[in-house]
């Protein structure tokens, strides 16, 4: 059964923030902590750390910006994850 997307996600996937060259959680880079993953909130560019990380910035996020889509930025993944129906939805 293909993966439907959910009327969460947005017609245009907004870019990732990059400061000052470098790529990662950006909550992350500014206490020094470190990330397993890399999420995308595909409503702002905002680039946070995933639910394996133990501060879960994307979600948190998400849930404090009202921004429910995430997409991964792993490379060789594009699936997106809508926190508001807590199902895959690209």
């Amino acid at each position: 059964m293909p993966i439907k997307p959910c009327d969460h996600v947005p017609a245009e996937i907004a870019q990732p923030h990059i400061q000052h060259g470098q790529r990662g959680c950006e909550d992350c880079l500014k206490t020094g902590d470190t990330w397993v993953h890399l999420r995308l909130c595909v409503h702002c560019g905002h680039v946070g750390c995933c639910d394996s990380s133990k501060n879960r910035h994307a979600t948190r996020h998400s849930h404090a910006e009202g921004h429910p889509v995430i997409q991964s930025l792993e490379p060789g993944e594009d699936w997106m994850w809508c926190n508001a129906h807590e199902k895959q939805v690209g």
